[in-house]
This record gives structure tokens, sequence and C-alpha cells, in this order.
């Protein structure tokens, strides 16, 4: 059975919720994450809630449009990393024969300019396989004034 939404799993510091591979769980997805931040002290109107709840909706939006494997579920997954003043973000969905790339961003590229945005925001992101699918992540600064746009390289999982 493909439950809308369920109860999400957190701590004080990460959550980890199921969401609908549909539009609509990508919509719930960013709403989610939005509050979840304000929670742990981000204000919802804020630049770095406001650029995490950007990050999650073209994530999700991704796992909706081309991960989606009907019945499944994608997650979404939030974690502060104090030691590394970072939000760690990702959205895993079923499909691993997809492989992801983050683009270059040239104007001729017809898609993928979603993921320019994640990449403009984000100071590490990168893609990992898992036994079912794959989580696409992306690592955001929690202090405004580190750049961001950093490495792409993924880190190995574990």
């Amino acid at each position: 059975m493909n439950v809308e939404i369920s109860t999400p799993t957190t701590s004080p510091a990460a959550l980890v919720q199921r969401l609908s591979a549909t539009p609509r769980g990508a919509r719930l997805a960013r709403r989610l994450t939005g509050t979840t931040l304000a929670t742990w002290g981000h204000p919802l109107d804020g630049d770095f809630s406001q650029s995490a709840q950007l990050v999650v909706a073209e994530l999700a939006a991704n796992a909706v449009t081309h991960g989606r494997v009907p019945g499944r579920d994608f997650e979404l997954r939030l974690r502060l990393l104090p030691a590394q003043d970072t939000l760690r973000i990702e959205v895993s969905d079923a499909r691993g024969d997809r492989a992801l790339r983050f683009p270059d961003g040239r104007p001729e590229d017809e898609r993928g300019r979603g993921l320019v945005i994640v990449r403009a925001l984000a100071k590490l992101g990168g893609v990992s396989e898992r036994d079912v699918g794959k989580t696409v992540w992306a690592e955001l600064p929690l202090d405004s004034r580190q750049p961001a746009g950093g490495s792409r390289a993924p880190e190995p999982e574990g």
C-alpha cells in the first residue's frame, strides 16, 4: 500500500520521512523541510531555510519525475552535522538504473537545470548507490558566509 505520508522519524538533528512518489509527495517534502528546520531554530522565511527548501524541492521533483517506480515511495532524510556546520539533504528513490550527474549548466542544456540550482547552493553534492535505487545528496553550509558551489565528488557512504 502506498501511504501518502507516515509518521516521520526524528531526533533533535535528524529527520527521515518516506513520501509517495507523486507531485504531492514532492510538495510535502519541501514543506516538511521548512517546518523541520523551523523547529531546529532556522526561521521558515530565513535565507538558509529557503535555500534548503529549494534544494529539497529540486531533488524531490527529480525523484518523482525520473526515479519513480509504481508502488514505491521516495525517502527524504535531513541531518544536521554540527561538527561541519552543515545540513545534509538526502533524497532516495527506487530507480538505480537512471544515472544522475550534476550538469555544467550550459545554456544549451535542456535538462538538469534544477540541479544547477542545487550545485549553486550546496557546498557538496553527489549520488550514492543503494540496495534498491539511489540517493542523491547535497550539503548546505549552516553559515551563510561559507562559500557554496564546492566539490562534486561523492563521498563514500558508511
